[in-house]
């Protein structure tokens, strides 16, 4: 079977050339946030899901945290494991199977690491991972885009030039979906990658968590852990807890 296009294009070195601008300040400033909400003490054990190249995972490591960071991208795993210690370490891994049991602390699904499936099972299969590998009363921080602002304000075409590469991006709905490509040409090469993401809206993930045994603690709109306001807000941040179910 051939890949789907989150493989692809999450080992991909354009990728994170396309997302610079989500760098490790952003990344601190987020978690520094975080840390004053739940104020977790020292050597807490949390999961990283969907890690990408571990910005997350190596400033909380920093803090003094255990940290496991799980990814399904080799490329970003191979990346990852330069910062290992005692403490941090990362594995090859699929979100929808369970990373330990009762083991956590906190878990972590940031910057929309969510919504790829093609099956409402496969999501909720994921959100049950997380559950499962949660302590009891364990915490779960999922942090996504507001699909009511991102769809209210589509662009259809734009170009975007960063580090010398003309990304040509086109965004269409289809299905409950936001489909976007991504067109490009580097190193005398054309490429073409898509990424494909659920518009799930505040509601639909207040179902998705409460079937998979989550209780919603709290919800903020942004990376300063604001209030959540459906027409302007850019995140959509969920504070849940693990339920018994």
């Amino acid at each position: 079977m051939p890949d789907k296009w989150y493989q692809n294009w999450f080992n991909s070195p354009y990728y994170h050339i396309l997302y610079n601008q989500h760098n490790n300040a952003e990344a601190e400033f987020f978690i520094d946030n975080l840390c004053l909400l739940l104020n977790p003490g020292k050597g807490t054990r949390i999961l990283d899901i969907a890690s990408g190249r571990g910005r997350h995972s190596v400033y909380l490591n920093k803090k003094g945290f255990d940290v496991t960071g799980i990814d399904l991208s080799r490329a970003n795993i191979e990346f990852s494991k330069q910062f290992e210690n005692e403490h941090l370490h990362f594995y090859i891994h699929d979100m929808r199977q369970l990373m330990n049991i009762n083991y956590f602390d906190i878990a972590l699904n940031l910057f929309t690491s969510f919504g790829y499936f093609e099956t409402e099972k496969d999501h909720i299969n994921a959100l049950r991972s997380f559950r499962k590998s949660l302590k009891a009363g364990g915490t779960l921080v999922l942090d996504y885009f507001n699909s009511k602002k991102i769809l209210h304000q589509l662009k259809k075409e734009e170009t975007k030039v960063i580090e010398g590469i003309a990304f040509n991006i086109t965004k269409k709905v289809e299905k409950g979906k936001i489909i976007k490509s991504i067109d490009f040409e580097a190193n005398n090469h054309n490429y073409h990658y898509q990424e494909e993401v659920q518009a799930f809206s505040f509601s639909d993930f207040e179902r998705l968590l409460t079937l998979s045994g989550f209780k919603i603690v709290n919800f903020f709109g942004d990376y300063a852990l604001r209030p959540f306001d459906e027409d302007n807000s850019d995140r959509l941040i969920f504070i849940c807890q693990k339920a018994d179910v």
